[in-house]
């Protein structure tokens, strides 16, 4: 019997992964290496198209992977296109190709496979940290994992590790937030909601990408892809500690951010990408490049002369995977390594780990995509009811003059702004824009369906258009109570692609602006002027700084992008089926001149004093804020010891009681304060947290574990370390002082 009609060893999962790599690589020509470390995108709307240049892509360059559900992709086709579309392709490479290696589908995720009809949808990330709810935010992943396995997808570009920093920026949707600590215990959770527990990839789960590697989140100007210029001690203590909750999970794959970083843009720094991620912070897995952030580096970092030098540059730099290289970068890397700029080793080594990928996830065991399965997965009735708890614990309430929330039976609601009525800016943005293809309701929908009460409509006005805001004024005047939703509508990145939400890039919302535009804040003064109490409700991707409004009407609250389910939820949240239950993940400015408003600001003198207008925390609405529908008092503030070492933990109690007559919920949040260091440190900063219902009259006491690791300091060189001192810790108005000890 010949080797190719028998089992050759790479196809027999009974060796050894590593065997069975060996013996691939062994196999493969320079042109099919190089392949396996370039992608596709499917970019077109013609599927039929799509489909035959792919197959030609992969004919001509071996390419190994295929992006094609995300912005720039197909992102209109049903479950079960979806489904066929990856199997066909897979089949055609494991069946054409001459040694039957299958693809690799990637795809962006980052708030349920929301680019696919039908798929099941979760609050953008800002909106899931408002859930300070690890638990759920793991069984969210777990939906997302198995809604993209189910249509082909292997590989998630998600979670979003970066902490936002800065609300101007068009991403700050994306992030789990302003707290290092906050961002690092969602992404952890995550990561094994995604990939499974300790990187067990199932049949439904999918590897994980942590990005934007290492930093992301604070661009200056608050403009996307901008230099990140922050110092070493800033970097390592505020970003990377996302990063190393994912490497702690597992985490397969690793994104570079688009930026520049003390001169050296990401994709290019073998600083970056080989130095600190993989020598130091210890990660395994395969590194692949943001959508066009190889070409950056000589279009618009131009830090190399041509793309063939871009090559060269990541590939040194430490990158493995160039996502949407095309056949450009293929011939690239060969052409490298032929003329000696590269060494086939060091491709060889790149190859390896996205072997180890496919390995891993089964794909050379004939794993493929079933149709038939498909639409019966996205949109489960779980999945749906993971995506309405996650909604429940997001909506977040600012504010409740006079208990004007829960609505109390009114016999007719007024329901206008732009987002009142508007699934697609109600979803946001990654996902799909045309409302006919999207299910669930919009917030006035949401009210027809929970309540009796009559509900009447008008718009007013648009995103950034006048409208007719005295018809609406009008209405609200004949209702018992008003609900205007305002803020914005669907977008990516720098506030675009907006020519295909409704209205050109560049008006509102931009990073330059934080307050509401003037036909939005006109509409909802003339609505507050009618004297019917009014409830305001922010359907946005950030804070947006709106201090009228938290003047003058009676209630406040913060929906983020909530997706699909969002507007009935909010509806019954309105009601008082349920409660909102969210805190803020990042704090509210006044106005864009209060930036940078965040609460772990690092100390510093006040030479000129130390009054109300010198305080560098202002917010409007503060981190971590958030009211329900219940009074809960928090009291018994205690630590289990007063002084620990170096590698010890104290366990703190606090005793919750719920004093109101309905079930409600708070979140323990414990804040600590290093007296003082050999470092500056921020003036506080969040070490714990934990999410508890409690019944009407219920009392629990929450203990909460802070570890002395947690309390280390973190300076511009590792390692992160212990030092002895004492610690102010706080939940609420309750005070405790810890102390650490070199020997105890």
């Amino acid at each position: 019997m010949s080797e190719s009609e028998a089992r050759r060893p790479f196809e027999d999962p009974s060796l050894p992964t590593e065997e069975q790599i060996d013996d691939l690589l062994d196999r493969m020509t320079l042109e099919e290496k190089a392949g396996q470390l370039v992608g596709m995108p499917l970019g077109d709307f013609d599927r039929g198209r799509d489909v035959e240049e792919a197959k030609e892509l992969i004919d001509e360059h071996k390419l190994g992977s295929v992006a094609p559900f995300g912005w720039g992709g197909a992102f209109y086709w049903t479950p079960e296109e979806c489904a066929e579309v990856a199997r066909e392709l897979q089949e055609y490479a494991r069946q054409e190709s001459r040694l039957g290696i299958p693809l690799l589908f990637n795809a962006d995720a980052v708030h349920g496979h929301a680019y696919v009809k039908g798929a099941t949808t979760f609050p953008n990330g800002l909106g899931m940290a408002a859930t300070w709810d690890t638990d759920l935010t793991e069984r969210a992943g777990q939906v997302t994992g198995s809604e993209l396995r189910a249509t082909g997808i292997h590989q998630n570009y998600g979670p979003t590790c970066d902490v936002g920093r800065d609300p101007r920026w068009g991403r700050a949707h994306e992030t789990y937030g302003e707290s290092p600590y906050l961002v690092k215990e969602l992404v952890g959770a995550e990561v094994t909601g995604l990939q499974g527990e300790y990187g067990t990839i199932g049949d439904d789960s999918v590897i994980a990408t942590a990005k934007h590697f290492p930093a992301y989140g604070e661009p200056r100007r608050g403009e996307d892809a901008a230099p990140v210029e922050v110092s070493n001690s800033t970097l390592r203590r505020v970003f990377l500690p996302s990063f190393e909750a994912a490497i702690e999970a597992d985490v397969g794959s690793v994104m570079p951010c688009y930026n520049s970083i003390d001169g050296e843009p990401v994709h290019g720094s073998r600083r970056f990408l080989t130095e600190l991620l993989r020598e130091e912070l210890g990660f395994d897995g395969h590194v692949v490049s943001d959508w066009g952030g190889v070409d950056h580096l000589q279009e618009d970092h131009k830090v190399t002369p041509d793309s063939k030098a871009s090559s060269r540059l990541t590939r040194n730099a430490g990158l493995d995977v160039i996502s949407v290289g095309m056949g450009r970068h293929a011939e690239h890397t060969v052409e490298l390594v032929e003329e000696g700029e590269l060494s086939e080793a060091q491709i060889e080594e790149s190859v390896r780990r996205v072997l180890r990928a496919k390995f891993d996830l089964g794909l050379f065991e004939g794993e493929t995509a079933d149709p038939e399965t498909a639409e019966s997965t996205l949109r489960d009735d779980d999945h749906v009811e993971t995506s309405r708890e996650s909604i429940r614990k997001s909506l977040t309430l600012l504010q409740n003059d006079g208990d004007v929330l829960p609505l109390d039976d009114p016999e007719e609601i007024f329901v206008g702004g732009p987002n009142a009525d508007d699934l697609i800016a109600q979803i946001g943005g990654w996902s799909v824009m045309d409302e006919e293809e999207v299910p669930g309701k919009t917030i006035r929908e949401g009210l027809e369906t929970v309540t009796d009460a009559e509900i009447s409509y008008e718009r007013g006005a648009g995103i950034a258009e006048y409208d007719d805001v005295e018809a609406a004024a009008e209405k609200a005047a004949e209702a018992d109570v008003a609900v205007v939703a305002v803020g914005e509508d669907w977008y990516i990145h720098e506030f675009g692609p907006q020519q295909d939400a409704g209205h050109p890039t560049g008006e509102f919302p931009t990073r330059t602006e934080l307050e509401l535009p003037d036909p939005q804040l006109e509409l909802v003064q003339a609505i507050q002027e009618t004297g019917t109490p009014t409830v305001g409700v922010l359907v946005t991707g950030r804070p947006l700084a709106t201090p009228w409004m938290a003047e003058h009407l009676d209630a406040l609250l913060m929906a983020y992008f909530p997706g699909s389910e969002g507007g009935e939820v909010l509806a019954e949240a309105l009601l008082g089926e349920v409660e909102p239950a969210g805190r803020l993940p990042m704090s509210i400015p006044k106005s864009a001149g209060h930036l940078p408003s965040y609460f772990n600001y690092l100390r510093h003198p006040r030479p000129i004093g130390d009054d109300e207008h010198t305080d560098s925390y202002d917010p409007l609405f503060e981190f971590g804020h958030g009211l329900g529908y219940a009074e809960i008092e928090t009291t018994d503030l205690a630590l289990s010891e007063s002084t620990i070492g170096p590698a010890e933990s104290v366990e703190v109690d606090v005793t919750v009681e719920n004093t109101g007559d309905r079930t409600s919920s708070e979140v323990v949040q414990l804040y600590v304060t290093d007296e003082w260091s050999t470092t500056v440190t921020p003036i506080r900063e969040l070490k714990g947290f934990e999410r508890v219902e409690l019944d009407a009259g219920e009392t629990v006491t929450v203990t909460l574990e802070l570890t002395a690791d947690e309390l280390g300091v973190t300076g511009p060189e590792p390692p992160h370390h212990v030092e002895e001192g004492a610690f102010q810790l706080r939940v609420d108005e309750h005070e405790a002082e810890l102390s650490v000890e070199s020997s105890y």
